[in-house]
This record gives structure tokens, C-alpha cells and sequence, in this order.
């Protein structure tokens, strides 16, 4: 009997199937448009993006817009690449433009997808950005669709590593740009690091399509991109603290051999309080547990482990003076490899040698942050139906699955569990030699780069030719991939491999047509194309009679979009297929969720060596698991995006001050604001509200003046008048400090003072925002110890963080003012020397160019055969400073090379 759910979908249908009911009369319109389109002529096309653009920029709706831009750029398409988008490709643009993710099958053309909700949405000239897993595809994708973009009237662009500034500059103004996610998180945080906007390349963040939608917004999204750098020398408070943890007694800390953990008692933490406090590493008003003292528990904490924990000769060696980790499972040294989070400097501190620097984080951002910045964010990949929660959760995504231009033909074979991986491995090597045999092309899956070269070696040992694709060489991956649908081809693949290269019946026709005419450039090429043409089509119904292509898995994955991802490689365009996953109660999946109840059940049923048990029900608890496994996983990375998320919302704080600052032509009144408020806060300090006179402490306000403010004036004399008040002594230190800083400007000139004033800003907020991180870095390492009093360490890293981000923008506000106190224009002697030092630095930079003129170079020329320095005419080339062939020790260009 069918149930409610299955009754009402038949009548109703699914949410999914509704959504693709609902683009069905846009897709008519614009199939209305085509003929229409088809009689502009080239220029017409681009005449038309012109007047969509107007019209965008006027007002109109992208809504309104989009039946005529799609008929436009699949006319455009059609022209340039040869490639009619079908109605489905629309369809799946469509959901792009609004702001979802197209799920479609490998093989159903996502690349040229992409083009329409791009053009689309770069008529409005605020830029879009395509994301791409890696540089290859992200050149590749942007040199194929950028035809399409041309014939559009559009500009296209590419982002990748180490590209020259101005190149990268330009590729972000275009209308449409590719890069790689990494890329455009780390532009983004260099761009925040930039003291000219002139310098920085991004311009917004107006909407991004994300090719692979699943990669990079979940698998890569665990990892934060962190810009780093060296950090400030705390080698005194190392060894300061050091010092301390030696005089530490028994009842001062516990330690938890088995978890490899050492903790402070209250007792020992009040005797730490007393001693930092002693030694001045602890303010007398300060206590351990304030959120200020996040970084000083953290270096305390770090000596405790470096002393208690790390034993030397066991755990390292002190070599040539310096501290060398052992590797506790091989015993052998590992030079270059160090400890983070200044453990391995407290190491040092204890040995007593030099104490290497630590590296800081200058600036970081996850991915679900990053992304999240766009205006509109939409993704399209073959797999994304499972993730569905996560992506509406934390992207507000939603997920629509397009249907495929041809129906489904490839057969999935239940699953194949045998008892253990001796015996899987030798049912696979059999299966693939029966595939092998008949000619039908397989692609094995494996989950590591072991796993697939012990399979590779077992394929030889059994006399199969194959390829192994281990994630190395995009390109190389590109043309195994490309390879993988060659009648009778064998290819390992990790989960990793061929994602973004279709894998083709009968191999890639259009690598093969290029092979052959490298293979003969003499060749006609277009005799040669229509050759190989004809050969491929003999052979891609060769394959097709064969079974089409194989997909053999070794295991199942944690996550089923990975297994999904693998198994969507066959099948493509409605080819013909079949995928079959291989397991073995050892496998870690099996293993982890009761594979010992299974063989109990295999062992009763009394299975023999070899055989498989093979059951629709098996693939259904193991589902089940899997999607345990990935809400567990969902929930680790919610959790740590909680934590983040606080970062993040001061981080755009900071961000936007930054470019306020840098786009501001005058910053006297944010400068003024910031004394203002350093004033107020030191007269309440030394004059408290509501004390009486006698209670007012002038002298250490008069000092503190001096110190913050830079001015000299008689604040002790002002205190002790007769009926002054506290507002009354403000006013006067304020109108003092205006004069001061009035006068700078004079001396400086306004043009400078205005630069000065930026410039110690845009410095300061640097400074004060990466001693923050770390804070918030130290902070976040401790704060989940807060949970054993029963407290939500969420809420306490919230309540601290906030704190913390109020103290950081005191303190910037107090080295703001005190650094423009100090300030000062040169006198005419200290210019003259500053000028006279840079002079002698030109000289010896001279001189050490001349040197490196001078030195005699290789002469390649003299090796030559039949060289004879009498003789110009063997001379061949040289350079004009080069000695001179003719031995006389002068440059070629001084001597036989001189212009007559």
C-alpha cells in the first residue's frame, strides 16, 4: 500500500519537480527569440549587449532582462564555440541567476552554463566572478568561454598565483573573471592590507558562480586561508617565564599522562598570579582569568607542557644548539619541523637556546565567510542534493536538481561485500581483466594514493596496461581523463582526480585530433581532423557495444557525494554504463559501523572464500551510515563557523575602517574625535567623578599629557585653582592639543600632514588588529575549558572577544594620538645626513653593479669549435659587456664592440 507522502507526490509533485514546471515559460520565451537573433549579424549581438546594459543600468530588471540575454549569448555561443546551449543548459543558467545550485550530471555541459547568468549579470558593469577547484580549469574555462563573452561585447579575465599586479588589477575590471577560490580569498585579505586604494585589486563583491559547488564551499571550507608573517621577538618572556615553572611545586598542576595534558590548580594559579605580578609581567590590577591576560596564560601554559610533557633525548634532542623533534613512531630526528603556537619556543627557552621566532597570522578569512560577502552567490556541480542542509543553512542555497538532456542509460549494480581485503582486491583484478577482455574502458576509484599504487601493482603482477592518476598534474590529469573512455583502457583515479574533464566514449577526439597533427605538421589538418573524426566514431560504438564505461569503486566513502561524484562519470549525455562499488568488511566505513555483527551473520550463513554478498538492503544501511557520518561532520564545521563568525564581524569593522580611511581626502576630524576621547579618558582617570579636589592627582596627569599628547602645559597649576571642574580642564587640554596640532600642519605643510595622519592610521589599525588575532587565536585554545564549570564556552569566547575588541580600539585611539604628538618635522641637519646616507647607499649599489659587470663571464663563444681570439669572424655573439673576445681584458663594448 502506498503511503500519504508517496500518493501526494504523484499528484503534487516533488518541491524539485515544481521548480522545473516554473522555468518552462521562460525557456519557451527565449527558444521564441532565437530566430530573431539569428538574423543579427556579429556586430548586432554586441549592439544589443549595449542596449541590455541601458537598460540594466537604467533601472529594468535582470528578470526582465533575462529571456532576451539568454537568446542573445546562446546565439553568441552557438557562433563561436559551435555549441547550441539545449533547453535544460537554460534551465540550469536560470536557477544560477536566481541564486541556487544547479545540480547536473557530469557530461551536461556546466562550463558553457555558466556563460548565461554571467553575461546576464555583468550588464549591470558591476563584475562577476566564476570560481574554479584549480588554475588549470580556471585558465582553461576562461580562454574557452571568453570567445563566447567577445562575440558578446564583453571583457574576460583570469586570476592565478603569482600574477604581476597590474595584470591582476585588469583581470578584475573585466565584466567577467575567473579564479580559483584561493586566489580570491587571498586577494581579498592582501587588498586589506593595502594603505592605497590605488593598490587594491578586488572592486566588490557583486556575484560569484561556484563551479564544483561542493568542493569548495564544503570540503575546503574546514580550513581557513591565513596570511602569516614573522611575529614580534618575545624571547624575553620566554625565558622570563621560564624561569618560574622550575619553582612550581607538586600541588601547583595535575597532569593526564594518557591525553598527554598538564593543567594548573587554583593553588598553583594564585601562586602565578603573585609571581607575574612580581616580575612585572602581570599588572598589579590585572588579574589571570581577565581577558587581557588571554596571551601571558597562553605562554604559561605553553612552558607547563614544554617542562612537564616533553622529555629531552625522548621527545627531542638539543643539536648544534638548537631543539630537534623525534618522531615518536620511527625514532628518527625531524630537522625543519617545529611545534606551533609557541611550544617549540618554550622548548627552547628550557634548553636554554637561541629562541627562534614565531610566525603570526597577519590576516585571515574562512571560505564560508569569504563567500558569503557576495551580493548573490549561486554553484552548480553533479552532486549537491546530499549537502542540501548545510548549503541553505550556511549560504542560503538552495539546491535544484536539472533534469539531463537524455535519460540516465548506465546500470548501478548493487554492492558487492565480501569478508576481507584480500578478497575484494582479487575480485576487483578479476573484474577489471573480464572488462579489460571485452574492451569496455574502466575507471577504478580508490580513497588514497596507497591504496590505488597497491591496486596498480597487483594489475601488473596480473599483466593488465593501465594508467594511475594521483592528483599531481593537472594538465597530465586533464589528458588521462581525457584518455579514460579509450576502448579497453584501465585508469586508477583518487576521489580527487579528472573532476572538470569529461571522460569520453572512445577518448577525446578533439586531443586526438591534436596529437596527430603535432605528430605530422607537415599534414593538410583539415584531412587530418575529418581522419581521425571517422576513426573516432568507430571506435566510440565499439565502446558503446562493449557496456560503455565502467566505474569500479574500492570502497565506499565517508560522504555518498563523493561515491555519487565517481559513479556520475558514467553514463554521460545518455551513454550507456555501469558502476559497481567493491567492499570488504575491513574497509573503514564497514569497520567503524558494525561490520562484526555482519560476520557473524556472513560466518552463519556460511559463506566461502571469495563470495560476495550482494542485497539492496546493504546499500541502504550503509547510506544510513554515511549520512551519519556527513551530519556529524556538518556539525563540527557549524561549529567551528560560530566561532569564526565572531571574528568575522569585527574583521568587517575593521575592513570597512580601513577603506574609509583610504578613500577620506581629510581624516583631522576622525584624528580630533580620537584625542578628544583620549583627553576625556585621562581626565576621569586622574580627576574621578564625583571626587573631591583633594583626591585629584595633577602631577600624574601632567605627566600623562606629555607622554600621550606630546604638550607641555601647566596642568598641575590648573588643578589646583580655586573652583576649576573637570570639564573645564578637558576643554583647556583640548583647545591646547588643537594648537599643537595646528601648528604641525603649518610646519609640515597641510598636504603632508593630511598623508602623515592616514598613513600612522592605516599602520596602527595593522599593528593593533594582528596582536587581536593572536589574542582571539589564544583566546579560542583556552576557552573550551570554561565547559567543566558549566559554562557554554560559545558564550564565554562571544562575551571576551567583544572585550577584547573594545580594549584593542582604546589602545588604538591612545597610539593614534601619542604617535602624531611625537611627530615632528627634520631639522636641516638631520636631512642632510638622511640625504647623505641614501647617497652612500646609491654609491655602494653602484658599485656592486659595476663589480658584477666587471667579473669576467662564461664566454661561450671561446668553447666554440674553431675560436680563435685573432679573428672576429669566429667570435659569434658576444655581449656588448662581455670582455672582449680578443683577450685584452677591456668590454666588448669599450673595445672591438665600440659604435664607430
Amino acid at each position: 500500500m502506498l503511503g500519504f507522502g508517496t500518493v501526494a507526490r504523484k499528484v503534487f509533485g516533488t518541491p524539485n519537480d515544481r521548480k522545473i514546471k516554473a522555468t518552462r515559460p521562460l525557456v519557451e520565451k527565449i527558444n521564441a527569440l532565437e530566430e530573431e537573433f539569428e538574423t543579427l549579424s556579429d556586430e548586432g549581438l554586441k549592439e544589443k549587449t549595449e542596449e541590455l546594459a541601458k537598460r540594466a543600468m537604467g533601472g529594468e530588471s535582470l528578470d526582465d532582462l533575462l529571456p532576451e540575454a539568454f537568446a542573445n549569448c546562446r546565439e553568441a555561443a552557438k557562433r563561436a564555440l559551435g555549441l547550441r546551449a539545449f533547453d535544460v543548459q537554460l534551465m540550469g543558467g536560470i536557477f544560477l541567476h536566481q541564486g541556487n545550485i544547479s545540480e547536473m550530471k557530469t557530461g551536461e555541459g556546466k562550463t558553457l552554463v555558466a556563460t548565461f547568468p554571467a553575461y546576464l549579470n555583468a550588464l549591470t558593469g558591476k563584475g562577476v566572478h566564476i570560481v574554479t577547484v584549480n588554475d588549470y580549469l580556471a585558465k582553461r574555462d576562461a580562454e574557452w568561454m571568453s570567445k563566447v563573452y567577445g562575440a558578446l561585447g564583453l571583457t574576460t579575465g583570469v586570476i592565478y598565483p603569482q600574477q604581476p599586479e597590474d595584470e591582476k588589477r585588469a583581470a578584475y575590471t573585466c565584466d567577467v573573471t575567473y579564479a580559483t577560490n584561493n586566489e580570491l580569498g587571498f586577494d581579498y585579505l592582501r587588498d586589506n592590507m593595502k594603505s592605497d586604494l590605488s593598490e587594491m585589486a578586488q572592486r566588490g563583491h557583486n556575484y560569484a558562480i561556484v563551479d564544483e559547488v561542493d568542493s569548495i564551499l564544503i570540503d575546503e571550507a574546514r580550513t581557513p586561508l591565513i596570511i602569516s608573517g614573522p611575529a614580534q621577538d618575545r624571547s624575553e618572556l620566554y625565558v622570563a617565564i621560564d624561569r618560574l615553572i622550575p619553582e612550581l611545586t607538586d600541588e601547583h598542576f595535575t597532569i593526564d599522562e594518557k591525553t598527554r595534558n598538564v593543567t594548573f590548580t587554583d593553588e598553583g594559579n594564585e601562586w602565578l598570579e603573585e609571581q607575574l605580578q612580581a616580575r612585572d609581567l602581570l599588572p598589579e590590577d590585572q588579574s589571570l582569568y581577565d581577558p587581557e591576560s588571554t596571551t601571558i596564560v597562553h605562554h604559561v601554559n605553553q612552558g607547563l607542557r614544554a617542562h612537564k610533557l616533553f622529555t629531552k633525548d625522548k621527545d627531542y634532542i638539543v643539536r648544534d644548539g638548537e631543539v630537534v623533534l623525534i618522531d615518536e613512531f620511527t625514532g628518527r630526528m625531524m630537522p625543519g619541523r617545529r611545534l606551533s603556537e609557541g611550544l617549540h619556543q618554550a622548548i627552547e627557552a628550557k634548553e636554554g637556546c637561541k629562541i627562534q621566532p614565531e610566525n603570526v597570522t597577519l590576516a585571515q578569512v574562512t571560505f564560508q565567510n569569504y563567500f558569503r560577502l557576495y551580493d548573490k552567490l549561486a554553484g552548480m556541480t553533479g552532486t549537491a542534493a546530499t549537502e542540501a542542509e548545510e548549503f541553505r543553512e550556511i549560504y542560503g542555497l538552495g539546491v535544484v536538481e536539472v533534469p539531463t538532456n537524455r535519460p540516465i542509460a548506465r546500470v548501478d549494480d548493487d554492492d558487492a561485500v565480501y569478508r576481507t581485503g584480500r578478497e575484494k582486491y582479487e575480485a576487483i583484478v578479476e573484474t577489471i581483466k573480464e572488462a579489460h577482455a571485452k574492451g569496455q574502458p574502466t575507471l577504478v576509484g580508490t580513497t588514497s594514493i596507497e591504496k590505488s599504487e597497491f591496486l596498480s601493482d597487483m594489475l601488473t603482477q596480473a599483466g593488465v596496461p593501465h594508467n594511475v592518476l594521483n592528483a599531481r598534474q593537472h594538465e597530465k590529469e586533464a589528458q588521462i581523463v581525457a584518455d579514460a573512455g579509450k576502448l579497453g583502457a584501465v585508469t586508477i583515479a583518487t576521489n580527487m582526480a579528472g573532476r572538470g574533464t569529461d571522460i569520453k566514449l572512445g577518448g577525446n577526439v578533439e586531443f586526438k585530433i591534436m596529437e596527430a597533427i603535432e605528430a605530422d605538421p607537415e599534414g593538410d589538418p583539415e584531412e587530418i581532423r575529418a581522419r581521425i573524426e571517422a576513426e573516432h566514431e568507430a571506435d566510440e560504438q565499439k565502446v558503446k557495444d562493449a557496456g560503455g564505461l565502467f566505474v569500479l569503486a574500492t570502497e565506499r566513502h565517508e560522504s555518498r557525494r563523493i561515491d555519487n561524484q565517481l559513479r556520475g562519470r558514467s553514463g554521460r549525455q545518455g551513454d550507456p554504463g555501469r558502476s559497481s562499488f567493491f567492499l570488504s568488511l575491513e574497509d573503514d566505513l564497514m569497520r567503524i559501523f558494525g561490520s562484526e555483527r555482519l560476520d557473524k551473520v556472513l560466518s552463519t550463513l556460511g559463506m566461502k572464500e571469495g563470495e560476495a554478498i550482494v542485497h539492496p538492503w546493504v546499500n541502504k544501511s550503509l547510506e544510513r551510515a554515511q549520512a551519519k557520518v556527513e551530519g556529524r561532520n556538518f556539525d563540527i564545521r557549524k561549529q567551528l563557523l560560530k566561532y569564526d563568525d565572531v571574528m568575522n564581524e569585527q574583521r568587517k569593522v575593521i575592513f570597512k575602517q580601513r577603506l574609509d580611511i583610504m578613500k577620506a581626502d581629510d581624516l583631522s576630524d576622525i584624528v580630533k574625535d580620537m584625542r578628544n576621547e583620549v583627553i576625556d579618558d585621562l581626565v576621569e582617570q586622574y580627576i574621578p567623578p564625583r571626587s573631591y579636589a583633594d583626591q585629584w592627582d595633577g602631577e600624574g596627569l601632567y605627566a600623562a599629557v606629555i607622554e600621550h599628547l606630546g604638550i607641555d602645559v601647566p596642568v598641575i597649576e590648573w588643578v589646583a585653582e580655586e573652583g576649576v571642574d573637570d570639564d573645564e580642564i578637558t576643554e583647556r587640554l583640548e583647545k591646547a592639543s588643537d594648537e599643537f596640532l595646528a601648528q604641525k600642519a603649518t610646519a609640515f605643510g597641510p598636504e603632508n600632514m593630511r598623508m602623515i595622519e592616514k598613513q600612522i592610521l592605516l599602520q596602527t589599525i595593522d599593528a593593533k588588529w594582528r596582536e587581536h588575532l593572536l589574542t582571539l587565536e589564544h583566546l579560542r585554545s583556552v576557552v573550551g575549558f570554561r565547559g567543566y564549570a558549566q559554562r557554554d564556552p560559545l558564550n564565554e569566547y562571544k562575551s571576551e572577544a567583544f572585550q577584547l575588541f573594545e580594549s584593542m580600539l582604546e589602545s588604538l585611539r591612545l597610539d593614534v594620538t601619542q604617535k602624531l604628538g611625537q611627530v615632528r618635522p627634520l631639522t636641516e641637519e638631520e636631512q642632510s645626513q638622511m640625504m647623505a646616507q641614501l647617497q652612500m647607499q646609491q654609491q655602494e649599489l653602484q658599485q656592486a653593479a659595476d663589480e658584477a659587470e666587471a667579473a669576467p663571464a662564461p664566454n661561450p663563444e671561446a668553447a666554440a669549435e674553431g675560436f680563435d681570439e685573432n679573428d672576429p669572424s669566429t667570435w659569434g655573439d658576444p655581449g656588448r659587456n662581455q670582455p672582449c673576445p680578443c683577450g685584452s681584458g677591456k668590454k666588448f663594448k669599450h673595445c672591438h664592440g665600440r659604435m664607430a
